[in-house]
């Protein structure tokens, strides 16, 4: 019996694991296909191209996904059509978020955005409502908000996460310290 449930905590323990990195690897291969697409699909030459293989060799993404995602966005192969998205959104206390998402259906992704933000007590904003707080280069914040209550903090964490988490986000952006 004990090599059984060795096996089982392995086997729970892997899948777990695998289903990260397969989230990981989708986001990062959604990149690739973008920037294959606009820009072809010569990373030499493509510099946006060039950050994502990158991306995608920081999280040991096999290379023959990376091949794949740069022939489909060169090629146009498969129906998705990725489009950038930017999202803003405020936390309970009026702490800023700046998403960008990558989505084949931005109706379907803002509705699922705005849900995450309700359920967590938030808002999603308009267009440029948090944008002025984050430098357009680096995504820094101008300023930063100073969250002591830990039941609203672990409250922000959980949007976070949950925003991080969602298929088509690529990167959340806050002015707080988690």
């Amino acid at each position: 019996m004990a090599g059984h449930s060795k096996w089982h905590n392995i086997k729970r323990k892997k899948a777990s694991e695998d289903a990260k990195k397969g989230k990981i690897f989708s986001k990062i291969s959604r990149q690739i296909i973008v920037a294959a697409k606009e820009g072809g699909g010569d990373p030499d030459t493509n510099s946006s191209l060039r950050v994502a293989i990158d991306k995608a060799k920081e999280v040991n993404m096999p290379k023959e996904n990376i091949e794949r995602a740069i022939e489909r966005g060169a090629k146009g192969i498969g129906g998705e059509d990725y489009k950038p998205q930017i999202y803003e959104g405020f936390g309970a206390g009026g702490e800023a978020f700046y998403i960008k998402a990558l989505t084949d259906n931005k109706n379907r992704t803002v509705s699922e955005i705005r849900r995450i933000f309700d359920t967590h007590g938030g808002s999603l904003g308009g267009a440029g409502s948090t944008a002025y707080i984050f430098s357009p280069e680096s995504f820094e914040p101008s300023y930063k908000i100073e969250i002591a209550d830990n039941s609203q903090k672990q409250e922000l964490k959980e949007l976070f996460e949950e925003l991080e988490g969602h298929d088509d986000v690529q990167e959340v952006y806050i002015n707080f310290d988690l």
